[in-house]
Formats: C-alpha cells, sequence, structure tokens
C-alpha cells in the first residue's frame, strides 16, 4: 500500500516528479498506482527508453522523437504511435515522461 500523500508531495500541480533524482522504480510504480495504472513489461520499455532519450538530450521527448527511440531499440512494431497509443491512452510521451520522472515535454499541452 503505498502513502498517497507522501507520494504526491513529491509532485508538482500536472503531476510531475519535482526532483528528477528522486525517480525509482518504485516510486514510478506508486505514480502510476496514484492514476489507477498498472506498469508492465511492455510500459517499462517505453519507460526506459524515454529515460535514456532524456540522458541524451536533456529534454523529453515529443511523440515522433519518442517513436523514432522505440522504433530505434525494439523495431517497427513497438515504433510506431498505434502501439503507444495503446499503453498510454491519455498521451504516451506525456504519461510516459511522468511515470519515468522527467518533465513534460515541451510542446504537449
Amino acid at each position: 500500500m503505498i502513502n498517497h500523500t507522501a507520494v504526491k508531495a513529491l509532485l508538482d500541480e500536472e503531476g510531475y516528479l519535482i526532483d528528477l533524482d528522486q525517480w525509482s522504480h518504485s516510486l514510478a510504480e506508486s505514480i502510476a498506482e496514484l492514476d489507477g495504472f498498472e506498469l508492465s513489461l511492455q510500459h517499462w520499455e517505453v519507460l526506459d527508453t524515454i529515460r535514456e532519450f532524456y540522458q541524451e538530450y536533456e529534454l523529453s521527448p515529443a511523440m515522433r522523437p519518442l517513436v523514432k527511440a522505440m522504433s530505434n531499440k525494439y523495431g517497427s512494431a513497438k515504433g510506431n504511435s498505434i502501439y503507444l497509443m495503446k499503453l498510454f491512452a491519455e498521451s504516451p510521451p506525456k504519461q510516459a515522461a511522468r511515470y519515468a520522472g522527467l518533465p513534460k515535454p515541451l510542446n504537449c499541452l
């Protein structure tokens, strides 16, 4: 059972982690749980990819760069917007960045 108050205290008003250094796999699971969301192996592939992208470019990717990064790493079956939308129906870049403990992508409203 997670302490919702403690987790929410680590997030900004939009639900993104305030201090990126506090991210962990368990915190990602807790943030997802707050949303009533369960992270599968396929979700973790996206989270790992988006974190690698952030380490390289120091920004959270929008949809096109995320699709390209997934395609480069996992091939076209996973590197396409339909696949990502099935995993993160709200908005793949925003939702994945949130669970990956990264800032909201700049061009996402």
